[in-house]
């Protein structure tokens, strides 16, 4: 009797414990729905705002600045002759400080604000922004752009206005002074950069991106293209350094450069995937596309090389993985793995030719070949998006009522524009500062090297 009246109390609690752990599930269903329920409410209090791609952006913005310093940095100080690798990592660096400001102040606002424009409709603001976000007026942490906060859309924007005049120094690398590269670049940037940045990727009315249908997912024309002409022209227009070609230049420290390259391959990853402004499969895509043409363009260089040469060389093996992440950059957010292979291989072999036999014949001396690498491997790439963009190929299709032969010319006239744009202000600018201040220093301060001459240091114990 006993055992039995034991049995009914332990089967009474346990019935109490279910009971209570019921009304406890209970209770948290209905939290939970509640919940469920409010989600509307918070994503419409948010404006839309997403914070996977908010996450996404703000590693992406790291990795593109982390490309200029000290990836763009070492890999350029590593080329340049021992007297001459401080006068390299402080123009980068000081360049990072100055496009920041200049970007703060009207750089922004000429690329991408978009009062006036209309979709479909060419006008004065096609070509370039108003001012009505100088200082970044009116941009508060609760401003949104797109599913993105507009301050994060600025700083990720900033990036790249300061990587890309930081890629022209290589072009006159050795020789020009620091005050007049300070003087040029921040002009070119308000009248060259920030325009071109507008006509690509400010939107409706843009006249890249809408009026001609062009594609440049992250940077081809405005970046590459843009930054390769400037310095074609700037090596130009300075003159070849003291005893080039005649006396060998070789680079001082290649583990430097490979370290360099190393950042910027990974660096490359925020500057494509980034640019698709979400955390989604298209980002996705940019960075399979972005690894394939690398790996490609590497590979191509380095067998070109050998075949050439005999052996493949170390610097080789970089600069072709460089033009694959060039090459690549406009396309990113079009192709396929196909296309991407085909543009890398493409373009590790034809910079290869651009940066040694064509440089010879035409006689120019591009320190670090700014022009060959950059401008060339920009315009194989945008040349190749207007193929690879079809479903056909592994592309993501072209627009409606576009065929390939209007999607090609539509990037071969944008092609052309950066370079007759950009290539006559960058010559013009140039002059006004030689004119005034002067691009070059003096043949002994060349000779002693600009890191004592210009700063007052040395990058090594003598």
């Amino acid at each position: 009797m006993q055992q039995d009246a034991s049995e009914f109390v332990k089967f009474q609690n346990k019935q109490e414990r279910l009971s209570g752990l019921s009304k406890h599930r209970i209770g948290l269903a209905v939290l939970l729905t509640l919940t469920l329920l409010a989600i509307p409410t918070i994503a419409l209090a948010d404006d839309g705002l997403d914070s996977g791609d908010t996450a996404w952006m703000l590693t992406s913005t790291a990795l593109v600045l982390f490309m200029t310093i000290p990836g763009l940095a070492l890999f350029y100080g590593g080329l340049v002759r021992t007297k001459n690798v401080l006068s390299v990592l402080m123009q980068c660096f000081s360049l990072t400080g100055l496009m920041t400001i200049l970007w703060l102040v009207c750089n922004y606002s000429l690329a991408f604000d978009t009062t006036g424009m209309k979709e479909g409709a060419v006008n004065l603001n096609s070509f370039v922004g108003g001012l009505s976000k100088v200082f970044l007026r009116g941009i508060s942490p609760d401003t949104p752009s797109g599913t993105i906060p507009e301050n994060v859309f600025v700083m990720f924007q900033m990036t790249f206005a300061i990587i890309t005049p930081a890629l022209i120094a290589g072009a006159f690398a050795e020789r020009m002074k620091f005050s007049a590269m300070l003087w040029f670049m921040g002009i070119w940037s308000i009248i060259v950069y920030a325009p071109l940045c507008h006509m690509a990727w400010s939107g409706a009315g843009s006249f890249f991106g809408d009026i001609l249908g062009a594609l440049d997912f992250a940077g081809g024309t405005v970046v590459h293209i843009n930054a390769g002409i400037a310095a074609l022209v700037a090596a130009i227009v300075i003159g070849k350094r003291r005893g080039y070609p005649d006396r060998p230049m070789p680079p001082h420290s290649l583990t430097l450069t490979v370290v360099g390259a190393s950042m910027l391959w990974v660096g490359w990853f925020g500057f494509n995937a980034g640019s698709q402004l979400a955390a989604d499969g298209g980002a996705g895509n940019a960075m399979l596309v972005t690894q394939i043409s690398t790996a490609a363009a590497a590979l191509a260089w380095m067998f070109v090389e050998w075949a050439r040469h005999g052996r493949p060389s170390v610097l080789g093996i970089v600069t072709g993985a460089v033009a694959g992440l060039v090459a690549i950059t406009p396309a990113s957010g079009s192709v396929g793995p196909i296309g991407a292979l085909v543009i890398g291989i493409a373009s590790g072999a034809i910079c290869f030719w651009a940066a040694t036999s064509l440089k010879q014949s035409l006689g120019y001396d591009d320190s670090l070949d700014a022009f060959g690498v950059h401008g060339i491997g920009g315009i194989v790439g945008c040349l190749l998006t207007g193929v690879f963009v079809v479903k056909g190929l592994g592309g993501v299709g072209l627009a409606e009522g576009v065929t390939v032969g209007k999607q090609i010319l539509a990037q071969l006239i944008s092609i052309v524009f950066t370079l007759i744009y950009s290539g006559v202000l960058s010559f013009v600018i140039l002059k006004i500062i030689d004119a005034t201040i002067g691009l070059r220093v003096d043949l002994d301060e060349e000779l002693e090297g600009l890191d004592l001459t210009q700063h007052n240091e040395r990058g090594y114990n003598p």
